[in-house]
């Protein structure tokens, strides 16, 4: 006997069956109840000469589990075999011949569904995830950068010299340092959703804040940029957290890079439009309309967003076969082992090489408007544009660096080696092009030559970015903390340290010493750094 069938669930157990004649065909009914779907049957035989059909139909009471439809379904079957009358008899049970008995789920049939669904329900939710945190990213540095801009007609309105404006703008790293190794305990213990949504509407509100804050007095507003830097602290953990769960490893490195690149496209963003807001509006309108855009995130997070694929009940089950074949589901963290974590090697490289990597990166985008004002003799204006040049090419090469690690993945390199690859990149070549501009002769060639330096720079994303992830994925949240606090401590040395030079020296030491540094990264990466999963 020959049987093609779609079939979309299980088949129930059949009794009590009743038949009935017509003229032209004999047909049996049945009903029958598969009691874990809810779901009522109704089965029709057709008895032709020597093919024997059925149609099986149902009402379904709730949406199949993790599916989300109410969707009827259907079987369809063509059976040969040897005519009999099923209306002469009325067995018990029906029991089919045994080749029907193995009936398999056509992948066609399931498309064929899918294709009657929204084309919102079908987008692999995975990637609604990396989406939502892309744009938390986005507005993450919408929110910071807004106050490199506004801080020039409030310093006017507010009388502050330059060392208050100093002192304002690093009080937002006072609380980002303190939550970064927290947030990473917090998101693994707790989830990412929440620590994440947390994050989101702490620095919405402490943004809002500040035009109130400021007239209020300085020391308040002091208080309200730290309180900023505690909700972005603990982005970076969160999200790491909630993609270790929901990504798999074939697509772990352009996803972490389109969300970071939400980093650098929230820098073009908020230098592109606070000055056009503060032009038509003031100063304080940049706080109020960055702010609300919180809670509209939020909102939509609230609805769509779940820390693993286990708490998503509207998954759809080949999404959900996906992400499992690649992780491993476990309980959430109940205790840190510190002391485990910090006795591998590959964690400290992590460490040095997000500290090497932070200070030269944290020095061109602090003080490259200095850079382009005072040794470019651009003016204020060249230099604000120029300086969005270099974040929007990072954006755009973290995304190129991300697809091509995920392609050497899919094609069998191993992560490590990948992993070596990008972040070697993500030294060198910034390395590379911050030595050529002791030799360039024009302000193109200089700007060529920054821009390059960050494009390359970006590749780290598929490098150190992404290898909490490889190395410990139940403690990504915390690994990721530990790392980025050595990366802001080298952001704020390095800048401070900036000055000093520039009083002693010049700019050319100023890039040597940002040069010695991705050597040193480089090294201890390709020594110690690896791709496998070292902490369980």
């Amino acid at each position: 006997m020959n049987a093609g069938a779609f079939l979309l669930s299980s088949a129930p157990d059949f009794s009590s069956l009743q038949t009935r004649k017509n003229s032209s065909v004999r047909t049996t009914s049945r009903k029958a109840a598969c009691s874990h779907l809810k779901t009522e049957f109704h089965v029709r035989f057709l008895s032709l000469k020597h093919h024997h059909g059925f149609r099986v139909s149902w009402r379904n009471s709730r949406a199949l589990e993790g599916s989300g439809r109410k969707d009827v379904g259907r079987v369809l079957a063509d059976v040969k075999s040897e005519p009999y009358d099923v209306a002469d008899s009325a067995p018990e049970s029906v029991k089919f011949p045994d080749g029907f008995s193995q009936v398999v789920i056509a992948e066609d049939s399931l498309e064929s569904l899918d294709e009657g669904l929204p084309w919102l329900e079908q987008f692999p939710k995975r990637w609604v995830i990396v989406i939502l945190c892309f744009s938390a990213f986005l507005l993450c540095n919408m929110d910071r950068v807004n106050m490199s801009i506004a801080i020039l007609p409030m310093s006017a309105e507010f009388n502050w010299n330059p060392t208050t404006v100093g002192l304002i703008q690093s009080s937002f790293f006072w609380g980002y340092l303190l939550t970064q190794i927290a947030g990473g305990i917090w998101a693994d213990t707790v989830g990412g959703k929440r620590v994440l949504g947390f994050g989101v509407v702490w620095w919405s509100i402490a943004t809002a804040l500040t035009p109130i804050a400021a007239k209020i007095g300085l020391p308040f507003l002091l208080v309200v940029r730290a309180f900023m830097g505690i909700g972005e602290g603990v982005a970076m953990p969160a999200m790491n957290n909630i993609l270790s769960k929901w990504i798999p490893v074939s697509e772990r490195s352009r996803s972490l890079a389109l969300v970071y690149s939400g980093m650098y496209l929230g820098s073009v963003t908020g230098l592109a439009f606070s000055p056009l807001l503060i032009h038509k509006f003031g100063w304080p309108s940049v706080f109020y309309s960055f702010g609300s855009l919180g809670t509209v995130w939020f909102a939509v997070w609230l609805n769509k967003a779940h820390s693993s694929p286990a708490e998503d009940p509207q998954l759809r089950p080949e999404e959900r076969k996906l992400i499992a074949s690649t992780s491993i589901t476990r309980e959430p963290v109940k205790e840190i082992p510190w002391r485990l974590i910090l006795s591998k090697a590959p964690v400290w490289a992590l460490i040095v090489s997000h500290f090497c990597h932070n200070w030269g990166t944290f020095i061109l985008l602090t003080w490259m408007p200095t850079y382009y004002n005072q040794v470019l003799k651009f003016n204020l204006t060249e230099s604000g544009l120029f300086c969005v040049l270099p974040w929007f090419t990072m954006a755009v090469s973290a995304n190129i660096g991300g697809w091509i690690a995920d392609t050497l993945v899919s094609r069998g390199l191993s992560v490590t080696m990948v992993r070596k690859i990008m972040q070697t990149i993500g030294f060198l070549g910034p390395a590379f092009f911050l030595t050529q501009l002791s030799h360039v002769n024009s302000p193109a060639m200089a700007v060529l030559c920054m821009t390059c330096s960050q494009g390359t720079d970006a590749f780290s994303q598929s490098g150190l970015y992404s290898n909490h992830q490889d190395i410990g994925p139940r403690y990504s949240g915390v690994l990721l903390g530990l790392s980025n606090t050595a990366g802001v401590l080298a952001g704020v040395l390095g800048t401070a340290a900036t000055g000093y030079i520039l009083q002693h020296g010049s700019w050319d030491d100023v890039f040597k010493v940002s040069v010695g540094l991705y050597l040193v990264g480089t090294v201890v990466w390709s020594l110690f750094s690896t791709g496998e999963k070292i902490l369980d």
